[in-house]
């Protein structure tokens, strides 16, 4: 009896209808809201205008790529060490297994929790206080952001340094080269997609965040994502809010793309 072939399109069928629906459709709402303006009840570009003309939406805008950037930095110098050392460094499989449990088990719990513990734990650096400097509130920030995100970047160069064959990094010692060199010519051009996929995950998640930046700056430092939250849940503003939406989202796959075309010109060039 001859068993009925399920094509690739059925397969993709339920997959394509929960992308469109739950995706594609929300998001096309947005950007219909976002071309629309209740007074003239047609199309218009009065809400872009309305973001990209005006000086404090381009200090917003900087404030959050300023933040998710710094974040992304961050992540990546204390990350890459840390996947270093759980890969490299730790032999013993059980504690390697616990190492990994204890990077991955606070990400079971609420960054509304973990946000809330930050606050009491920066102390000085916590935003609510009144004297509080701008430089010390972006460091509570990035210290809270460094801490929901980090994990990200060191599962990403994780599986990349596993999957380089410690046998290459030998050879480029047995052919004279310094640890230095070795890792500067052999080990960190052979992880660069682990580091460039680690980044992009830390930025996206960073300049959309808004649980951790709204407590740990105490709503004294405004991004794109407290003014989007804004202008739905307060000022039912829904055509401005889309605008910055929009906005917010292609000034993310901007800064992705370029990474990615970093990513791949280094790549080429080894």
């Amino acid at each position: 009896m001859n068993r009925p072939v399920v094509t690739p399109l059925v397969m993709m069928a339920a997959p394509i209808v929960f992308f469109t629906a739950f995706f594609l459709a929300p998001l096309a709402v947005v950007l219909l809201a976002s071309l629309t303006s209740p007074e003239t009840h047609g199309v218009s570009l009065a809400n872009y205008v309305r973001v990209l003309a005006d000086q404090y939406h381009w200090g917003v805008i900087l404030v959050t790529f300023r933040i998710a950037c710094l974040s992304t930095l961050a992540c990546l110098l204390l990350g890459y060490p840390l996947a270093w050392y759980l890969v490299r460094v730790v032999r013993w499989g059980p504690w390697r297994r616990i190492c990994v449990i204890l990077l991955v088990v606070p990400m079971l719990t609420s960054n509304i929790v973990r946000s809330f513990g930050w606050m009491v734990l920066l102390g000085r650096w916590s935003c609510h206080r009144r004297r509080t400097g701008q430089s010390e509130r972006i460091i509570g920030i990035l210290i809270g952001m460094v801490y929901v995100l980090l994990p990200f970047v060191v599962l990403a160069v994780g599986n990349a340094l596993a999957q380089v064959d410690p046998a290459v990094e030998q050879a480029s010692a047995d052919l004279g080269a310094s640890p230095a060199e070795t890792f500067r010519y052999v080990t960190l051009p052979l992880t660069l997609p682990g580091v460039v996929a680690g980044a992009i995950m830390v930025f996206t998640l960073a300049v959309s965040a808004y649980v951790t930046l709204a407590l740990l700056s105490g709503g004294r430092v405004t991004v794109l994502s407290m003014l989007i939250f804004q202008q739905y849940s307060a000022t039912f503003d829904f055509h401005y809010g889309g605008a910055l939406s929009i906005v917010l989202l292609v000034f993310t796959l901007v800064m992705v793309a370029l990474a990615g075309r970093v990513g791949e010109i280094r790549g080429g060039a080894r």
